[in-house]
């Protein structure tokens, strides 16, 4: 690869979205948005009603499966088989699908390739669960960021009624603990930091400070 890759991993509502396109913008990369992948795979299987229990059904949707991130002036634009679907990936349903989705071995191993493939040139900033662990385990740089599960949901309440969508604050929780739950106890890349990775608790800093956090720590490590 011809430049440096940098991994964001945590768990949903940690920050890692919002954190890893500004660093990218600052950094002039690449901003891959692995999480919206998954979550991606989660609306398509919900609405074809597959059976997830189903191995092959799996294998059919991955098969005609068309799939593209392209820059946005807020998320990441996700166009599925032809169509923006930027939005409706982005509740909280399709967060719990993602994490279904993804516990099998055909979706994860088509979703790191592809995502290999992306950022196959470098110079990426990738977020999401694994990136630092399984997509990207020779990255440069490698960042875990977390924040306690009252916070993350208060966040991810706010984000979600900032696009217009209905959102529960306690449902929100619990849908947050279990995916936490569900993501570190799977077999297929769990949810961890790597070994290697900078570990960051952002329950109390804000935005600006873990950015500025970060690029210390990259400018330190080149």
């Amino acid at each position: 690869m011809s430049g440096p890759i940098i991994t964001i991993d945590g768990p949903s509502g940690s920050g890692k979205s919002t954190i890893s396109r500004l660093l990218a913008d600052r950094l002039g990369y690449v901003y891959l948005d692995t999480g919206a992948m998954y979550r991606a795979v989660g609306l398509k299987a919900a609405k074809s009603g597959l059976d997830l229990d189903d191995p092959a059904s799996l294998e059919v949707l991955l098969a005609d499966l068309d799939l593209q991130l392209l820059p946005g002036s807020a998320d990441t634009v996700v166009m599925m088989d032809g169509r923006d679907v930027s939005l409706e990936i982005r509740s909280a349903a399709m967060g719990m699908m993602a994490s279904k989705v993804s516990a099998y071995g055909p979706v994860r191993a088509k979703m790191t390739a592809l995502q290999q493939h992306m950022a196959r040139n470098g110079e990426v900033v990738a977020e999401g669960r694994d990136t630092g662990t399984i997509v990207f385990p020779g990255a440069r740089h490698k960042f875990y960021l977390n924040a306690s599960a009252p916070e993350r949901a208060k966040r991810r309440t706010a984000q979600l009624h900032e696009l217009g969508m209905t959102a529960n604050y306690q449902e929100i929780l619990a849908q947050i603990e279990k995916r936490d739950h569900d993501d570190s106890a799977r077999t297929l890349a769990p949810l961890r930091a790597a070994a290697d990775a900078v570990w960051i608790d952002c329950t109390k800093m804000d935005i600006p400070a873990v950015l500025q956090f970060m690029l210390d720590k990259i400018r330190e490590e080149t």
